[in-house]
């Protein structure tokens, strides 16, 4: 079914709706009507939508009703819990209404749109213009059909930043991390949780991989660096380094020993780290993360006296020259 098909299709569901009452004093009616007068099944949105179909030009109702629901293709307990939740939220009517159109357009079934609403209750209250302005921005940044889909139901969260905040993510990772434009998108794929992280810390994490562990952007790529919290990194790093597992590469970027790659340190769960990778047993690893703990505290704290009572004139030497992960170790 073609794009141009939903659309009519919807809006003559939307204007079928129009004149309903609606529910409590947030616009929302609850008349149980049978699913027989279903127009929509959850079949039409599952087959044959477009996730680059325009959503502009839908026009839609401005009362969200039960019957509206079933319309959709939920079922009478989905439709009961989206008015329940739509109530919780504070979110309007046509704003509500909006946001479902604009998800089941880009290709998701009303189990995956509950699923995604579940998920992230602030995309009821998200405006129709910046919900297509978002998604039209996330597929510029290379987010296309299939992974759309899966970003926005992995992490619906990213529909809710501003396409500023997003965009200064991506360029960060371009001009300061030097991924190249795919790598950025992979890493939006993902791990899409990255918009929401502060750059600083983001960028000593990618410094810290890059400088102290010699590992390249593509590596990071592929082993979803990002989905990783630093502390972890750095754990599960020093614990095989200290125990003569890795070695930080030269300036050829060569090591005496075969160092493990990135993916086999992260991209697995403690257990299989510890008994493939570090040989090492769970309690030698608690007595270490332990130790590790006690030592980045005192590290904080004699940086933390040194910003305070450092001499400026050598603080204006190094601004500039180097920053985050290499400002650091310098000190």
């Amino acid at each position: 079914m073609s794009a141009h098909i939903v659309s009519r299709q919807l809006l003559r569901w939307t204007l079928r709706c129009a004149n309903r009452s609606i529910l409590n004093q947030k616009g929302l009616v609850r008349n149980a009507l049978p699913t027989s007068s279903r127009v929509l099944s959850s079949n039409h949105y599952q087959t044959g939508v477009q996730p680059n179909a325009d959503t502009s030009n839908l026009k839609t109702g401005k009362e969200l009703t039960l019957r509206s629901l079933l319309d959709m293709g939920f079922t009478d307990t989905q439709a009961e819990q989206v008015c329940d939740a739509v109530t919780k939220s504070r979110g309007h009517s046509d704003t509500a209404l909006s946001t479902l159109t604009t998800l089941f357009v880009l290709g998701l079934n009303p189990s995956s749109v509950l699923k995604v609403l579940e998920k992230c209750p602030d995309l009821y209250r998200v405006k129709g213009a910046q919900f297509n302005q978002r998604i039209s921005n996330l597929r510029k940044l290379g987010l296309l059909e299939g992974s759309m889909q899966r970003v926005v139901s992995y992490y619906p969260q990213i529909l809710t930043f501003p396409m500023k905040r997003i965009n200064n993510v991506v360029r960060f990772l371009r001009e300061r991390c030097l991924f190249t434009f795919p790598q950025a998108t992979d890493i939006l794929r993902d791990s899409p949780a990255v918009v929401e992280e502060d750059l600083g810390p983001l960028e000593y994490k990618f410094q810290y991989v890059y400088f102290r562990m010699g590992v390249k952007q593509a590596e990071m790529v592929r082993s979803k660096l990002f989905r990783v919290p630093l502390e972890e990194v750095r754990c599960r790093h020093c614990f095989l380094e200290r125990r003569g597992l890795y070695q930080t590469p030269d300036k050829k970027g060569q090591t005496l020993i075969l160092n493990p790659k990135l993916n086999d340190i992260l991209g697995v769960n403690e257990e299989t780290y510890l008994a493939e990778v570090a040989m090492a047993t769970q309690e030698e690893y608690s007595i270490f993360r332990k130790l590790m703990e006690k030592e980045w505290q005192e590290e904080e704290g004699q940086e933390r006296d040194m910003m305070s009572g450092g001499d400026e004139e050598d603080d204006d030497e190094e601004e500039g020259e180097i920053d985050g992960y290499q400002k650091r170790r310098k000190r």
